[in-house]
């Protein structure tokens, strides 16, 4: 997923504020990721922090709330305002990022507050893992409609 966010970066970082704000968030959600699932450092059977779950959990909604509440509709907006209007591909992108938003959540709703401890780690571990699996195909077709709007706008209207 890292290396996907730096191609990202590469592709789109200074085409616009709110894409790099995006991609920003991107990255810090990644990190705290990283840290609960046990991606880095040296004990990978080794359970999150308290600390830890929490700050991925902020992580988490906080992306998905800029995303929802914020990004798309400035992205849309801006896309918009050149003249473009919302078409069948960009809207089954679109839904289907939304479909990736409940399970995330539902994942915050069960560990923001939760304990771990060796007797649910088996399930942490599937749940994580699962989350993971939840963001990268979320983190693609986010790519996918960046990349819509992108190309769009490069095009002018009527053209």
């Amino acid at each position: 997923m890292l290396n996907k966010l730096e191609k990202a970066q590469q592709q789109w970082g200074g085409y616009s504020d709110v894409i790099d704000y995006w991609l920003t968030l991107r990255q810090e959600l990644l990190v705290e990721y990283s840290k609960v699932a046990g991606l880095s450092g040296g004990n990978k059977n080794c359970l999150p922090t308290e600390q830890e779950l929490n700050r991925f959990c902020e992580a988490l909604v906080d992306y998905i709330s800029a995303g929802h509440f914020k990004i798309y509709d400035m992205v849309m907006n801006r896309w918009q305002s050149t003249g473009f209007s919302s078409n069948a591909e960009i809207d089954t992108l679109y839904s289907r990022i939304v479909e990736t938003t409940e399970p995330l959540l539902t994942f915050n709703d069960k560990y923001s507050a939760f304990v771990l401890d060796e007797d649910n780690f088996a399930r942490f571990d599937n749940d994580i893992s699962r989350v993971g699996e939840i963001m990268e195909l979320r983190f693609e077709q986010e790519d996918m409609l960046i990349q819509l709007i992108a190309d769009s706008l490069s095009i002018p209207p009527g053209a």
